[in-house]
């Protein structure tokens, strides 16, 4: 590994990893206690990642979410073995998190599963399929015009990258915990061994992740 692809892996791990144990612990502050409610977790979920994007954005390009490391790869802006050196550092360092947040809330809420999302039972699995791949084609078409479209505004992704998240919490959470990363959910479930549907958060998110890369990079950028 060079020391440039050094660098994008370990920024991945530890942006995935703040991410993943910012959103994942505002779901078992709230289990607690619940104070902040959904908002809460909404804005938490997304003011990490625009925090992760701000910091760690101009090394590994601030992906955190395989999602959004699969359009990259689609749109041919991003190797495959790069996307694949992406997934494992990304996998690694929500695995990291949920491992931390196992550490830090032993013996707490047992219900959440160290805050891996989960359906709301009434609307079954191909249903929050879809609705994580709609949550994820409208932030992967954020990523697109504010983070690789040359006519975006300049230093505005993080924030509008963070909005999305935040936008996407609030409409899905509820319904599938609203992952939108299958990164994001992969941690708590991989620490707390609960699995159920998680097969939703990596389908949904890819598939929807794919549509946007290819409609922003087919119909909406400017070719040269």
């Amino acid at each position: 590994m060079t020391q440039h692809a050094g660098k994008t892996f370990l920024a991945e791990v530890i942006g995935t990893f703040g991410v993943t144990l910012f959103a994942a612990g505002a779901i078992l502050h709230d289990a607690s206690d619940q104070a902040i409610g959904m908002t809460g977790i909404a804005m938490a979920y997304g003011l990490a990642v625009l925090l992760a994007v701000y910091a760690f954005g101009p090394v590994s390009g601030g992906h955190f979410n395989p999602a959004v490391s699969f359009a990259m790869a689609l749109t041919k802006r991003l190797s495959w073995g790069g996307m694949l050196r992406h997934w494992i550092a990304q996998l690694l360092g929500a695995a990291l998190a949920g491992w931390a947040l196992a550490a830090f809330y032993r013996g707490g809420p047992l219900d959440v599963h160290l805050g891996t999302p989960a359906l709301d039972p009434t609307i079954g699995a191909p249903m929050g399929a879809l609705i994580e791949g709609i949550l994820t084609f409208f932030l992967v078409v954020v990523v697109f015009a504010t983070a690789v479209d040359p006519r975006a505004p300049k230093g505005f992704a993080g924030l509008a990258i963070g909005m999305a998240i935040t936008a996407g919490v609030l409409m899905g959470g509820t319904l599938t915990g609203g992952a939108v990363n299958p990164a994001r959910a992969f941690g708590p479930a991989f620490a707390s061994g609960y699995w159920q549907d998680h097969w939703v958060y990596w389908a949904g998110p890819l598939i929807g992740g794919a549509a946007a890369a290819f409609l922003y990079d087919r119909f909406f950028l400017e070719r040269g």
